[in-house]
């Protein structure tokens, strides 16, 4: 069954023509008002959400369908123990198509592999979050017409920042790409990113911890909060809580033209006045996230009708012969689950399929 867990899971052109339908909804909503007449959706909702959730829930009924599923691990059968595995192979019993977030990274991936339905990842720890990807992509697109040629500034919680991921790996797909990175150096992008993604495609890339120095060479200034549930050590978040905030004096060292993104919820990394600076597009990235989350939910139940899957080739895994060290890794808590690894570019160096963690084979 095709799933989408990472926006690599979507080609160039899927991408392109996700974006043109997301364009078509936004004009022509009333055309696209019972497109899933019949259908559900099921939001499985492992950890607190506003924004994801209810874009979900609205892009499913103002398609015509309907939703059920949860809002917290609490209410679910995850509070018996029950696994990943067993909940989606449930769940697929009552819906057409699956919208999971869970704290646990890889745990979407599992549910793909045993759920008989579509599965979209709505973000996962720290990993991926695709949907909020495609909001991106589609804010940059109507406010610059395009998405190559651009320098691309990402400021914040690079480390555990899951949008942040997920956005460099779909740029990587486009072409004139320069992305700054500014960070603190214990909240640095990682190395899998880095070495997997910029250094794989040749993109031109710097790190730097000056927002100010760097504000006025960028395209798009992509802002994100340091995320207290992500860190193990609350002193440590304390700490690093408040490294940056865009504030409207520093906006005017910005080009006339930058345009400022941020995934949300914010905190105090951007301030309210720069809300009245025309230049801030976080607001419309919400609007743009319901309508791809439309245009991602048609597609997946297209595919699913005309039988499109997603074969993977594990010929060359590591199985059950080494063990992730990622404490966020969703095999650490499910102990059923196979301990997959599969071979990078990098020799005796693989790559946990659910988290992507790197471990050294000796």
């Amino acid at each position: 069954m095709r799933s989408v867990i990472d926006t690599v899971d979507l080609t160039v052109e899927e991408l392109d023509g996700i974006i043109k339908t997301a364009c078509d909804i936004s004009e022509n909503p009333q055309k696209y008002a019972e497109k899933c007449k019949g259908k559900k959706l099921a939001t499985l909702f492992f950890e607190p959400s506003t924004r994801t959730r209810l874009s979900f829930e609205a892009a499913m009924y103002e398609l015509g369908g309907n939703v059920i599923g949860f809002s917290e691990a609490g209410s679910s059968s995850a509070a018996k123990g029950e696994s990943v595995a067993d909940t989606a192979k449930v769940i697929s019993h009552y819906a057409d198509i699956i919208a999971m977030r869970h704290p646990r990274e890889g745990a979407p991936y599992v549910a793909s592999k045993n759920a008989t339905i579509p599965v979209i990842n709505a973000g996962d720890g720290g990993h991926c979050h695709p949907t909020q990807t495609l909001a991106d992509l589609l804010t940059i697109y109507r406010e610059k017409g395009r998405l190559n040629d651009l320098s691309v500034g990402f400021c914040g919680d690079l480390k555990y920042g899951r949008t942040v991921h997920s956005l460099i790996s779909a740029l990587s797909r486009y072409t004139g790409i320069k992305v700054v990175l500014i960070s603190p150096k214990e909240l640095k992008l990682p190395v899998y990113v880095k070495e997997g993604v910029l250094e794989k495609k040749g993109m031109e890339y710097v790190e730097t911890t000056d927002l100010e120095g760097a504000i006025g060479t960028l395209d798009i200034l992509y802002m994100t909060r340091i995320q207290r549930e992500r860190f193990d050590d609350q002193a440590e978040y304390e700490r690093l809580k408040d490294s940056y905030i865009l504030t409207a004096e520093k906006m005017q060292k910005a080009k006339a033209d930058t345009c400022v993104l941020h995934p949300l919820p914010r905190v105090n990394e951007i301030s309210v006045k720069v809300d009245e600076d025309k230049r801030a597009c976080y607001f419309k990235q919400v609007l743009n996230g319901k309508y791809m989350r439309m245009a991602l939910i048609l597609k997946l139940l297209e595919d699913a009708q005309n039988g499109v899957e997603k074969k993977e080739d594990e010929s060359e895994y590591l199985v059950n012969k080494l063990k992730c060290t990622n404490k966020k890794c969703i095999s650490q808590v499910e102990q059923e689950l196979e301990h997959k690894f599969m071979p990078t570019e990098k020799k005796g160096v693989y790559r946990c399929v659910y988290c992507e963690s790197e471990q050294i084979v000796k």
